[in-house]
């Protein structure tokens, strides 16, 4: 028996047909893969990180409307440090929860919001909270050394410092101003 005769027993469908199939195959495994991540729940999931328990890193920096910013100086309040980036769904998702839990604490200054840009633009940054609002610091400029610093792999990542300066909480993923509002009251008693 040849080659050629070998192949035919094999009944092997014509090569332009097998290559269909395997495309459908690899569309539907593609399209089930979004499908996965589309529907995923994005509330913020409290993740583990090893600066739990520990002094927060510094974040210092000029911020979008040129003022400096220093996480240290920020003792006596809870700080809620958010990276983020513009064309990140789930942190344009996030962006209205981070503004109402901003507003509901801004009077008391008990609580202050900052945003750190992950591998974003200023101008990107600017024209992100010009459209979605935000009255907060917002760091935009050499900030990749913070997210390194806290180990942010994919945002968005939040992280609570308590105002003792501790990193209380990590949350991947969307976060919710009741999810920050109920760490802050499990966590308040102690202030860690």
């Amino acid at each position: 028996m040849t080659d050629a005769n070998a192949v035919d027993a094999l009944d092997l469908p014509p090569r332009g047909r097998m290559a269909r199939w395997l495309s459908l195959g690899f569309g539907l495994v593609i399209a089930l893969l979004v499908f996965v991540l589309a529907t995923a729940d994005e509330s913020g999931d409290v993740g583990a990180s090893p600066l739990i328990g520990r002094a927060a890193p510094a974040i210092e920096g000029e911020t979008t409307t040129g003022e400096t910013f220093a996480l240290s100086q920020q003792r006596g309040q809870w700080v809620v440090v958010n990276f983020f980036q513009t064309s990140c769904i789930p942190c344009v998702r996030e962006h209205p929860e981070l503004v109402a839990f901003s507003e509901a604490h801004r009077d008391r200054g008990d609580a202050v919001v900052v945003s750190v840009a992950f591998s974003d633009s200023r101008r990107n940054v600017e024209n992100f909270f010009a459209e979605y609002g935000g009255n907060w610091p917002v760091l935009a400029a050499n900030t990749g050394q913070h997210a390194v610093r806290y180990g942010v792999a994919a945002v968005p990542e939040t992280f609570l410092v308590s105002p003792k300066g501790v990193v209380t909480s990590k949350f991947i993923g969307g976060i919710t101003a009741a999810d920050l509002e109920a760490e802050i009251t499990r966590l308040a008693p102690g202030m860690v």
